[in-house]
C-alpha cells in the first residue's frame, strides 16, 4: 500500500467519523461557550491545531482534516487547479472578526471561566439531536459545493476557519525559527516535467519553489503528493 493510498484512507475514515467530530471544529460553538463562560471542545482543538503547526505546518489539513476526505473524493468530479489568488482572501475576511469576538468574550469572562470539552455533544457525540443533522448536511453541502465549482480543495481556499490558525502557527515558526517540518528539494537535478505541480492538492506552483530552492509556502499541506509523483526523488521531507 502506497503512502498517498494510507494518506487518503485515512482522511476518508476523518470524513466517515465526521457526524462525531463535527462540533469539535465548530465556529460558532467556541463562541455559544464563551457567552455561557464555558471553553468548549472545539476551542481546545483549535488551540492544539495553532500550536501543533508551529511544528508540522498543516499536516494535519493532509492527513486528518474531515473535510479533506470529502474535498479529494470530490475530485472525481472536479479536479481543477485553483489559481485565483483573490478567493483565498474570504477566509481571513471570515476569520477576523471571528477571532476578534473571541477574544473579547475571553476577556469579560476570564475570572469565570470552565472547561467542558463535550459542551453541546452528547457523551462525546456531536450529533445527538435532529438539530445537529441539519448543521451537519449544511456543512457537507457548503464543503462539496465549493468543490464542485471551484475545483481541487475549494473549500481550503476559500472559506476554512481552520487555515488561518495553522497559518499563524507556520508564520510563528518562522519569526523564531522553531525547529519544524518542511521539504527540501535539490533544484539543480530538476528537469521541469511539472509533475509535482500538477499532483499538488493545494494547486501550489511546485516546480518553480522547487527551482528557487524554497519550498516555503502557507498554503502547503504537507500531503507529500509531490515528494511522491517525482520521478527524480529529488523532494523531500525534512526536520529543521
Amino acid at each position: 500500500m502506497s503512502r498517498q493510498s494510507i494518506r487518503k484512507t485515512i482522511i476518508v475514515i476523518s470524513f466517515i467519523l465526521f457526524p462525531i467530530t463535527l462540533y469539535y471544529f465548530s465556529p460558532y460553538l467556541i463562541i455559544e461557550a464563551l457567552t455561557q463562560h464555558v471553553i468548549a471542545g472545539s476551542f481546545i482543538v483549535f488551540s492544539l491545531m495553532l500550536i501543533g503547526s508551529i511544528f508540522i505546518g498543516r499536516l494535519f489539513c493532509g492527513w486528518i482534516c474531515p473535510a479533506g476526505g470529502l474535498l479529494e473524493s470530490c475530485t472525481i468530479i472536479n479536479d481543477h487547479r485553483i489559481t485565483i489568488k483573490k478567493a483565498k482572501l474570504i477566509k481571513y475576511l471570515i476569520w477576523f472578526p471571528w477571532i476578534l469576538t473571541i477574544m473579547i468574550l475571553l476577556l469579560l469572562a476570564k475570572d469565570n471561566l470552565r472547561i467542558d470539552f463535550f459542551y453541546q455533544t452528547w457523551y462525546g457525540i456531536s450529533i445527538s439531536d435532529p438539530y445537529g443533522f441539519i448543521i451537519y448536511f449544511a456543512v457537507v453541502f457548503l464543503i462539496f459545493i465549493l468543490a464542485l465549482t471551484l475545483g481541487r480543495r475549494g473549500f481550503c481556499h476559500t472559506v476554512c476557519w481552520m487555515a488561518p490558525f495553522m497559518q499563524l502557527g507556520m508564520w510563528i515558526q518562522k519569526k523564531l525559527h522553531i525547529p519544524h517540518l518542511y521539504l527540501q528539494a535539490t533544484a539543480e537535478q530538476c528537469i521541469s516535467c511539472n509533475m509535482c505541480s500538477k499532483k499538488c492538492t493545494m494547486s501550489l506552483s511546485v516546480m518553480e519553489l522547487v527551482k528557487s530552492g524554497k519550498i516555503e509556502d502557507y498554503d502547503c499541506i504537507l500531503c507529500l503528493e509531490c515528494v511522491d509523483s517525482c520521478p527524480k526523488n529529488i523532494i523531500n521531507l525534512k526536520l529543521k
